[in-house]
């Protein structure tokens, strides 16, 4: 099957929103088995709107468009896909019944009535998060057209509730992905070193990367949901094989879940010293579920003044190495360990680095950052080198990959991994590069 998105909304246009809808959905296509072909963005005019879906729908099985389903005078998606399909808008009386119960009581105009009016015979997707319904309509040519909100949140939870098994009950089979997750090796490398898994017909194998880390998505077609798991177990065993511990979990949503997973599992506590991150490791920790439970204490000692008063980071440290120093890294792993308060094992993170745009120098350029991880007996520093010629990466990349490089080093630390990565055979795109160095206590 065939498909393609057109995007719905002059914000999107102009760049005013960033379009999340075409990623989400796209994803979603792809975990269905579903070829994604085109994706295109339409301003809020029924006009070129119609010519966008005249042109999709002699092209592509399958067409999705996200937004224009809400109750103002732009919102004209339903009304435009309608007369392209050939359909009148009916009222669908449960979609009504659903707005009422929204409202509480309160009068539902006929602006906000609007978002009952559907297209006669379609399929109804109930939006659990907002107002206006989602639905799929077919052709008279035997295409699909599927409709659906543009708030993220209310789209996500639709495709997962409602487009998901739609197109599972049309596949003819079902369709089940597992999602390879690693850390500190890119695309490419990954890509060289699945040569051979990811040319497979089912299940299919394919590398995605993002801006932090890459991802291998593993997909079976198969008459049941256990058959599928079946099919991909084995290449999702020999991705991890070949791939070795930059592998830090299969089906899991991020590399601090597992973190704070593993730290819960072995009732271990944590805590943080930042400074050219200024706070996103600890944020990023405490975005996941249940991190109270070994997440107490982090602190932003961004001025060499607070890395002695909080952390205890002697002075002569900072007279002699300088504040961005692998030395000044592990004082502060050490004094953030100290931090840490009653019995039991815990580990302390410090975190020291140049994020730049600015206050590189020749010797500590921009993207140089000292990372180290201290158990109370021993300290891990690791040195994340500036990206090669020292550009294309900003502030927020840097940052994002210091404290991605720190939850690796605890990660490794917890299961008891080898701290140092091994480079299998070096290639260009490999993450920018790493040395970890461990010391005794003191």
């Amino acid at each position: 099957m065939h498909a393609e998105i057109i995007s719905v909304g002059t914000e999107l246009l102009l760049g005013h929103t960033v379009n999340t809808d075409a990623a989400l959905v796209a994803r979603e296509l792809a975990a269905a088995g579903v070829d994604l072909l085109f994706s295109s963005v339409v301003g809020d005019n029924p006009e070129r709107l119609r010519a966008a879906l005249d042109q999709a729908l002699k092209r592509s099985d399958l067409v999705v468009t996200t937004g224009g389903l809400g109750p103002t005078d732009d919102d004209l998606t339903r009304e435009t896909v309608a007369r392209a399909a050939g359909l009148r808008l009916t009222l669908h009386e449960e979609s009504l019944r659903r707005l009422e119960h929204f409202f509480q009581g309160r009068p539902v105009d006929d602006l906000q009535r609007r978002q009952a009016m559907l297209p006669e015979g379609c399929t109804v997707f109930v939006n659990e998060l907002g107002t206006a319904p989602g639905c799929a309509v077919v052709t008279a040519a035997g295409r699909t057209i599927i409709m659906l909100p543009g708030p993220p949140s209310e789209l996500e939870r639709m495709l997962r509730t409602g487009v998901a098994p739609y197109l599972e009950a049309r596949s003819g089979g079902v369709i089940h992905s597992c999602m390879v997750r690693t850390f500190g090796m890119g695309e490419g490398r990954v890509a060289a070193l699945l040569a051979g898994l990811t040319d497979q017909a089912n299940p299919t194998a394919a590398t995605y990367a993002t801006e932090n880390e890459t991802f291998v998505r593993v997909t079976a077609k198969a008459a049941d949901r256990v058959e599928a798991a079946a099919l991909c177990r084995p290449v999702v065993d020999a991705i991890r094989e070949r791939l070795g511990d930059v592998v830090y979990g299969v089906d899991v949503p991020n590399l601090e879940h597992v973190v704070v997973a593993e730290l819960i599992a072995r009732r271990m506590r944590l805590t943080t010293a930042e400074s050219c991150t200024g706070g996103l490791l600890a944020k990023r920790l405490t975005d996941v579920p249940g991190a109270s439970a070994v997440f107490r204490t982090g602190v932003i000692t961004y001025a060499n003044e607070a890395k002695m008063r909080l952390l205890g980071v002697p002075e002569a440290i900072l007279a002699e190495h300088g504040a961005v120093s692998e030395a000044t890294a592990k004082a502060m792993a050490e004094g953030a360990r100290r931090l840490l308060e009653g019995p039991g094992e815990g580990l302390g993170v410090g975190i020291t680095g140049v994020a730049g745009p600015g206050g590189g120098t020749p010797e500590k350029p921009v993207g140089l950052v000292y990372i180290a991880l201290s158990d109370g007996q021993e300290t891990w520093t690791r040195v994340m080198s500036p990206p090669s010629g020292g550009a294309g990466r900003d502030r927020a990349w840097l940052r994002l990959h210091a404290s991605s490089h720190a939850l690796d080093l605890v990660r490794r630390r917890l299961l008891g991994l080898p701290m140092q990565r091994v480079r299998p055979n070096p290639a260009p795109d490999y993450a920018p590069g790493t040395e970890t160095r461990a010391t005794s206590r003191g």
